[in-house]
């Protein structure tokens, strides 16, 4: 067992500091608040702290009991249960202390969009958003269509929805990249297993405070939704296509029958978008220091395979397979994923700063 107090001491004792301010009194509104968030931030790995403490406290006394003939039974066993608490509380704090993602807690636009395979890509796209929802279900968020281009066979050339939830990116953030299919379309009359794709791409909400954009950057032009069968949207100027000069980056959304609501949906993917491509520009810079692939952010690479024959399903950055591929399309194993790559950057950002 390591000994983390030295590296918890200074947390501790800020945190203490922190509280006497607030108390006194007087500060500023702002002040205040600043003080605050920093005491909030530093809840969590002190009350761990405190606890590991308590613990190493109590292991020692129960420790000294050994050589007691009356104690020695229950402080062997009281030893025991301590030297068993003890790592895990360490593993605890030690994810504590990793550098807090500034968009983790943030809600997240999800863009689907089929790749190679025609068809097939474009169902398989259909099956990955089902998953998505459903594995958003199980987390208890919710789940908006902000724009969606279906192609003749069903499933979708692309879609675009908004989840919103408790740490909806921190969650998903390692979900972009390319997804591939391997088994039999419907329409596959001879058996053959074919090979498709699509892309995933998990972006960070952006807020009115993270990015601004001038007006005169902006193309914004309306037009006559289309839609199968006639639908309503045919019938006004309620589509919108937003176009940002500086980056040529644009935006459709005809979902609503409001020209207004679309235009606000377009404008939060623009700026999540935008806001994003800064991101991942500071990604870049960052990942040529480190050897996990995890957290890499390369949307071009091919991250995870889906099998259906062999009913598996193969995470290829961290060569993980799972055979419990209905379940994982119905986003009920899901999880299963997911935390595995949570777990492998958590240990990989702990090798960079010392923890582990």
């Amino acid at each position: 067992m390591s000994n983390l107090l030295p590296k918890l001491a200074p947390l501790m004792a800020r945190h203490e500091e922190l509280a006497a301010l607030m108390a006194e009194g007087g500060l500023s509104g702002d002040k205040f608040v600043k003080l605050s968030k920093e005491y909030a931030e530093l809840e969590d790995v002190v009350e761990l702290a405190r606890s590991y403490k308590k613990a190493q406290e109590d292991l020692k006394a129960a420790e000294d009991l050994l050589s007691d003939p009356d104690m020695k039974d229950m402080a062997y066993e009281e030893v025991g249960t301590l030297r068993e608490q003890i790592p895990q509380i360490e593993e605890k704090i030690k994810v504590a202390l990793l550098p807090k993602d500034a968009d983790d807690e943030k809600n997240a636009i999800l863009e689907i969009r089929a790749g190679t395979g025609g068809d097939e890509a474009a169902l398989f796209a259909g099956d990955l958003f089902k998953m998505y929802k459903g594995y958003a279900n199980e987390q208890g968020w919710s789940m908006e269509i902000i724009e969606m281009s279906e192609s003749d066979l069903g499933g979708y050339k692309e879609v675009i929805a908004e989840i919103n939830g408790r740490g909806v990116f921190a969650k998903l953030k390692f979900e972009s990249g390319v997804h591939r299919v391997q088994r039999v379309p419907a329409t596959e009359a001879s058996g053959r297993v074919h090979t498709s794709a699509a892309t995933v791409a998990i972006l960070p909400e952006a807020e009115d405070v993270d990015i601004n954009i001038n007006d005169q950057d902006l193309r914004i032009d309306v037009f006559r939704s289309g839609g199968a069968g006639g639908q309503h949207v045919n019938k006004t100027d309620s589509a919108v296509r937003i176009t940002h000069l500086p980056t040529n980056t644009v935006v459709v959304c005809q979902e609503e029958k409001s020209q207004l609501k679309n235009r606000a949906k377009a404008m939060k993917v623009l700026k999540t978008r935008l806001y994003d491509a800064e991101r991942q520009r500071k990604d870049s810079e960052r990942s040529a220091n480190r050897k996990s692939q995890v957290g890499s952010g390369d949307r071009s690479e091919r991250i995870r395979t889906y099998n259906f024959p062999q009913g598996r399903v193969t995470d290829h950055r961290i060569n993980l397979t799972l055979y419990d591929i209905d379940e994982v399309m119905l986003g009920r194993s899901l999880n299963k994923v997911v935390d595995a790559l949570i777990t492998e950057d958590q240990a990989e950002r702990m090798a960079e700063i010392g923890l582990n």
